[in-house]
């Protein structure tokens, strides 16, 4: 039997398509920055390509509180059909399992192979794992969601918390991360959470509007995507020139905490607006695809990015910035899609989750509508 290098079931089965698109979208501005970040940390040159860079800057501004409103979303209707506990132990099959494999994977090589990368590893990274996330690349994302998820789950049903206390907590969570950012202390995975739950509570609070078909035609208006426009670009053009006005690309989330939220969750109700446009007139359904892979894209794409850049670079002798960009992104979406998809039909489910691609299947229909 031939193997399947791409699942594009999606396009046929899932009736909320903009969900995918702006995980497409989402995903690819995710390997864009990492991509360029390994270009640049081989001592490539940039200064003759600083709109990548200026670019880099600006896709950061909404990208990760992104997924955690996206993931938000789901969070009650998923409690409508499953138990707190079933639930929980779902996040950890899919999000907590994957975390600690890839991680440790990723780690290893790495070790491995120090002589051929750009990452300084030693054994103490495998420590960092556990309680410092952000020392080992991407894969922060998938323990701080786990972590975010659980904690929500807990105090909007064993607590009963309000959807209005929960962004109260959020809020002063947020700012109190900030805080702790300012005065350089250095809390681990907790920070995390402190930082990314506010963004996974205003997911929950939308929810009813924006998964309501009755809704959709007006999300997906061109009136209202030009109406929103004009905040969008005011503020990609104030994050991007006071954070290269500062020589700090971290300065506005961290020292102007609530203007990075007010521009963040801008940025976000545009790309999902984008994204109502695209299911409307039912177009570029390749990042559909990629979408549904995101999650899959985003345990190993480092990974591949960084074989990839080693090809290019000291077997090919390619050294133009935006082709070894080009190149790599490329290669960093279709490969760990296509990975993915023969370790399914390889039996190999296991290196995603704790639960088989039939359960698995169907929750994502489930939640997905």
């Amino acid at each position: 039997m031939a193997l399947k290098l791409f699942n594009t079931d999606t396009l046929h089965n899932n009736r909320l398509a903009w969900i995918d698109y702006t995980r497409g979208i989402a995903i690819i501005l995710v390997v864009y920055r990492h991509v360029f970040e390994g270009i640049s940390r081989t001592g490539t040159p940039t200064a003759d390509v600083s709109y990548l860079e200026h670019a880099n800057i600006l896709f950061y501004s909404f990208r990760m509180p992104l997924f955690f409103i996206l993931s938000g979303l789901f969070v009650g209707r998923s409690l409508g059909k499953r138990t707190v506990e079933k639930l929980v132990a779902t996040k950890f099959n899919i999000l907590l399992y994957p975390y600690f494999l890839w991680s440790i994977l990723q780690v290893t090589l790495q070790l491995a192979l120090s002589n051929y990368v750009n990452a300084d590893r030693s054994l103490a990274d495998y420590g960092y794992i556990l309680f410092f996330p952000r020392h080992i690349d991407q894969f922060w994302y998938l323990y701080a969601l786990f972590n975010v998820s659980v904690l929500y789950i807990f105090t909007r049903q064993k607590l009963k918390l309000h959807i209005w206390q929960q962004l109260v907590l959020g809020a002063a969570m947020y700012f109190l991360s900030s805080y702790f950012s300012q005065q350089h202390i250095d809390l681990g995975f907790v920070s995390d959470i402190l930082h990314y739950y506010l963004f996974f509570a205003l997911g929950d609070l939308v929810s009813g509007r924006v998964l309501d078909e009755r809704n959709f035609s007006y999300f997906a208006s061109w009136k209202t995507c030009l109406l929103l426009l004009p905040f969008f670009v005011a503020g990609q053009v104030y994050f991007l020139q006071t954070n290269l006005s500062r020589n700090d690309n971290m300065y506005v989330e961290t020292w102007q905490p609530l203007l990075f939220a007010l521009i963040a969750i801008t940025g976000c109700a545009f790309m999902c607006i984008l994204s109502f446009l695209l299911q409307r007139y039912n177009t570029l359904k390749v990042l559909r695809v990629v979408g549904y892979h995101s999650l899959y894209i985003y345990v190993s794409h480092v990974l591949v990015a960084s074989a990839v850049r080693m090809v290019l670079m000291k077997a090919l002798g390619i050294t133009s910035v935006p082709l070894l960009l080009a190149l790599g992104l490329v290669a960093a979406i279709i490969i760990p899609m296509m990975i993915y998809n023969v370790a399914m039909q390889c039996g190999a489910w296991w290196l995603y989750s704790l639960e088989r691609p039939a359960a698995r299947k169907e929750k994502l229909l489930v939640q997905n509508g």
